[in-house]
């Protein structure tokens, strides 16, 4: 797309968003303080390099489809990401799971991991100029496949657990304080009932003090942020979810820690986006995981659709764009991966794009006034503004491909590399 078209679009949105007091330049320049965290199991369907050919089972998570081009390695795997980072505007970094360690081809259990095996992670990391996040791996392992980890009776399996967490958090520390910028390491396990169980409380009360051992290691804040994750149900996890929304809120709201909100998590019916601003009176930060839930969390590419827009516009209207980590959270398996990332990424920055352009202070006016016709007449007027000319602009900006531009270089290193693998 030309340059010069590209402007003078932009230059008509912008007097356009200007006649409602929005200012695009200041809309951009907000764009830089979003920082997406990338996760790093799309490229691999959440297979991690433990052992060589490594397939994802256990833990109520299921990528489908096989599409060619899988990344293989740890190489390919950077490849692909630096590949992906290369299409985006903004900013980015990368989220890691404990799976995704140099381990060298031996057999390394998860409790004895160490810092060494993420090092190189650290150094790629540090040459591009991004940050790491960390995730504890509590699925598709031996000690899982009863559907308890840091909630399970039996104490030798939780207290393997327990340490890997603990060593998790040991390493995503030493990653924020090398890069200079804290690492988020997130917690989710898979624990539940697959019938209904008799004994919740139980579970419930080991899984506190499970954590409460795990966060008994301190570290600066500037080097690691701890949250939580909870969820509605999983495969194998349908009648109970030991670490649900009510036990995780109650818990990050005792000790101050993050909540994480996946919104592939909850009921279809719930809006995440309304539990954001209740959420943030409590707890200083709070993680979101964006994907795309179809009928269930199945972890679908994420899209530029209502329920994002409306969780990209509480934030911003509650300008706590500083108090928000925003991490991605899908793998489809079933299309181009690089595409996956690019597409839901730019739909994630879409979204938050298009929330700083709200004329809030009008809307706000207008909802302390009573005036909900006019209210809610221009919410919808909003919708036919000339949104995509400034999205164009950021993306020009940003030395990045505009509009379908992105298709075809996706399609070219399909062609020259993923094909070839």
């Amino acid at each position: 797309m030309k340059k010069e078209i590209i402007k003078k679009a932009y230059q008509i949105a912008k007097d356009q968003y200007a006649s409602f007091g929005v200012d695009t330049e200041k809309a951009l320049s907000e764009m830089n303080n979003l920082v997406i965290s990338l996760h790093c199991w799309q490229t691999d369907d959440v297979g991690g390099f433990e052992r060589e050919g490594a397939e994802l089972g256990g833990g109520g998570i299921q990528a489908t489809g096989n599409f060619p081009g899988k990344a293989r390695t740890i190489a390919q795997m950077r490849d692909d990401l630096d590949k992906v980072m290369s299409l985006l505007p903004g900013k980015q970094r990368l989220n890691l799971h404990a799976i995704y360690g140099e381990f060298g081809g031996e057999k390394i259990d998860r409790d004895q991991i160490e810092l060494k095996h993420f090092q190189g992670w650290i150094d790629w990391a540090k040459k591009r100029n991004i940050g790491l996040d960390f995730n504890c791996t509590c699925f598709s392992h031996p000690y899982a496949d009863d559907g308890f980890t840091l909630s399970s009776k039996n104490s030798k399996i939780r207290k393997f657990w327990i340490e890997h967490t603990k060593r998790c958090r040991a390493i995503a520390a030493e990653m924020g304080k090398q890069l200079g910028t804290p690492s988020v390491h997130n917690i989710w396990i898979p624990d539940g009932s697959k019938d209904t169980p008799v004994d919740r409380y139980t579970h419930r009360k080991i899984l506190k003090k499970s954590l409460d051992e795990i966060f008994s290691v301190k570290y600066p804040k500037k080097y690691l942020k701890d949250s939580v994750e909870s969820k509605l149900f999983g495969i194998g996890s349908e009648s109970m979810v030991v670490g649900s929304h009510d036990f995780y809120i109650g818990y990050a709201v005792s000790n101050n820690t993050m909540i994480t909100l996946d919104n592939g998590h909850f009921h279809p019916t719930e809006q995440v986006g309304d539990k954001i601003s209740s959420i943030l009176l409590y707890v200083d930060e709070l993680l979101l995981h964006l994907t795309r839930g179809v009928r269930w969390d199945s972890d679908h590419v994420v899209t530029f659709n209502d329920e994002l827009t409306l969780i990209a516009q509480e934030i911003v209207r509650a300008k706590a764009l500083n108090r928000v980590n925003v991490g991605l959270d899908f793998f489809d398996a079933s299309l181009n991966r690089i595409e996956a990332y690019v597409t839901g990424t730019r739909a994630a920055q879409l979204a938050f794009l298009y929330a700083l352009l709200e004329p809030y202070e009008m809307l706000l006016k207008y909802e302390e006034q009573g005036k909900n016709f006019e209210r809610l007449s221009l919410m919808e007027l909003m919708k036919t503004k000339p949104f995509g000319a400034v999205w164009d602009y950021y993306c020009m900006m940003s030395d990045v491909p505009v509009g379908e531009e992105y298709i075809e270089e996706i399609g070219k290193y399909e062609k020259e590399v993923l094909f070839k693998r």
